[in-house]
């Protein structure tokens, strides 16, 4: 039943139907109207001819004297079967010829007996004498028309006519009444309305076969000019919908419709050759994401994994189906995470996380439409461990030595400004170690350059050993070598030195004997204003070392003034 009214075919058969049918019912209703008023007219005409046509007869007989034959033409005309009623009456309502009043009075004013009486009388009241259909007639002296029913309910149609007191007639009844009498003529439109019903049936029969005859041809025809056109084209949208834009529609007018159809073809045209460029273009979106070395994930709307290319599956070492079904959220066994980072959209950038042994750097973004409802997510892994490798291996080179691997001079510079401030700021005390290896020029003229290095890098891997977690070594330039020791006072720094100075001494670098001279300095018991002045009283402890004899520890102070002024 919806496809039945849901479809324009028969909405316009409908419409049409009914405005037709509207249109045949209101013709059949004023043509069946008309028959009837006419067929009762022509009845009604009938009458009054007959009603005039018996008064006459009767006049005629009551002319040539004969009263009796006059009832019995009356008597005669009742057995008439359309006749119910028929009956002439006196002004009074009386019915004429039953007594002997009109015959009494016409031999009275005759002077002789022309009429003989009747041996019996009957005195018939057919009307009362103030009846006002009577008195209408007898005041207007017209025939009146009176449609009533009879006894058991059929139509009736009654004629009361004045008998006119004609001039021949003043012999006998005299001048001084204008009307005679009344006739009284009641016919059945039992007839009658038999046949206007047969015309109504007729009318509803003509009526039904024209309405049948006009639906069909209009469903015809307009299946053929206007609904079937719409039908081809609305199938041909149907099938666009699901994908078929390669059908076409007919062209089979010039009017609307075939503009109509003419236009879609040009649309799904359009379409086509649209959707066939951005399937291009998807392809080759689907190749340069699949053959990127960048991790790409997608969703849809509803958070469900879409795509996963190739260099996803190998930095997560997961499947495709493994992170469909785990979902964006747990793609790298974070939800939290990811669930702040897609809320955030990564408005401070792509964040670094290490997934298992690479280093990741991800952007995690929710896609939003033009209106602002989400359309779907993204998740682009970029694999930074090699760069990260890079990265340190550049700061470590920027900050140590090439060939001791301690930090170089850059690195001691910073990180003593940074503890002189720390110092400062807690009130701790802060020791520097200087010192350098004892005739380091004889081992290189000696021995060469390479002997020189190996001594260093002995002393420097002494040195690393000794210091503790949180002491800095440094290599401060040529053969001199600086510690920072944070938090140490003087004594710690001492105790530090010499063991040094004495796991040095106990070494032997290719079987050549190598000592250290070294000078200590710490702050707050020396009077040092700033990380440079610390470094040059640690180098004047040095230097004092060296001149006591070397393969010593010398702590600034001691004799401090006197250091001060040389």
């Amino acid at each position: 039943m919806k496809a039945f009214v849901g479809r324009i075919r028969y909405k316009i058969i409908a419409v049409v139907g009914i405005a037709v049918a509207a249109g045949l019912i209101a013709t059949a209703a004023f043509y069946t109207s008309h028959q009837e008023s006419s067929v009762l007219a022509q009845n009604e005409r009938t009458m009054r001819k007959l009603t005039e046509s018996v008064i006459e007869g009767l006049q005629s007989v009551m002319l040539a004297g004969s009263a009796d034959i006059a009832q019995a033409f009356a008597d005669r005309l009742k057995r008439v079967p359309e006749v119910e009623d028929f009956r002439v009456l006196r002004v009074d309502g009386l019915e004429a010829f039953r007594d002997n009043s009109t015959i009494e009075e016409v031999n009275e004013r005759r002077g002789e007996e022309l009429f003989l009486p009747r041996d019996s009388e009957q005195r018939i009241r057919v009307l009362d004498h103030r009846d006002p259909n009577l008195l209408k007639v007898l005041d207007s002296k017209s025939i009146l028309t009176i449609y009533d029913e009879d006894q058991n309910g059929e139509p009736t149609l009654t004629f009361l006519s004045p008998i006119a007191n004609q001039k021949p007639c003043h012999k006998c009844h005299g001048s001084a009444k204008p009307i005679r009498g009344v006739l009284k003529l009641t016919t059945s439109l039992a007839q009658v309305q038999r046949d206007i019903l047969r015309a109504r049936q007729d009318s509803l029969l003509v009526l039904v076969v024209a309405l049948t005859g006009t639906m069909l041809l209009t469903g015809f025809m307009l299946g053929r000019s206007v609904v079937g056109p719409i039908e081809r084209v609305t199938q041909a949208m149907s099938r666009a919908s699901t994908g078929d834009l390669d059908h076409q529609v007919p062209v089979g007018s010039r009017d609307e419709l075939g503009r109509m159809a003419q236009s879609f073809n040009v649309m799904t045209a359009e379409l086509r050759n649209t959707y066939d460029g951005l399937r291009r273009e998807q392809d080759k979106l689907t190749t340069i994401i699949r053959s990127a070395g960048e991790g790409i994930v997608l969703t849809d709307g509803n958070g469900a994994v879409v795509l996963v290319n190739p260099a996803a599956e190998r930095l997560l070492a997961k499947s495709r189906e493994q992170i469909a079904a785990e979902g964006l959220e747990a793609l790298l066994d974070d939800p939290a995470s990811m669930r702040a980072w897609l809320a955030d959209d990564h408005a401070e950038g792509p964040v670094t996380v290490r997934y298992g042994p690479n280093v990741l750097q991800v952007f995690a973004s929710t896609i939003h439409a033009s209106d602002g409802h989400v359309v779907g997510s993204a998740a682009l892994l970029r694999d930074v461990t090699e760069e990260k490798r890079l990265e340190e291996e550049l700061r470590r080179l920027s900050t140590t030595d090439g060939l001791t691997g301690l930090f170089n001079r850059r690195h001691l510079d910073a990180t003593l400004d940074t503890e002189w401030h720390r110092a400062a700021r807690n009130h701790d005390p802060l020791s520097v170690l200087m010192f350098d290896v004892d005739h380091f020029k004889i081992f290189n003229d000696m021995h060469g350059h390479d002997q020189g290095d190996r001594v260093l890098c002995r002393v420097a891997a002494i040195f690393r050993d000794t210091l503790r977690g949180h002491d800095v070594a440094c290599r401060y330039g040529g053969e001199e070598f600086l510690a920072i020791l944070p938090a140490t006072p003087s004594k710690g720094a001492m105790a530090v030195a010499e063991r040094l100075r004495a796991g040095v001494a106990a070494s032997e670098v290719d079987g050549l004997k190598v000592t250290i001279s070294v000078g200590v300095a710490t702050v707050p018991q020396l009077a040092a204003d700033s990380p440079k002045h610390l470094l040059e009283l640690a180098d004047a402890a040095l230097y004092e070392a060296k001149r006591a004899g070397r393969d010593r520890v010398r702590m600034a102070g001691d004799g401090g003034a006197q250091l001060a002024d040389a």
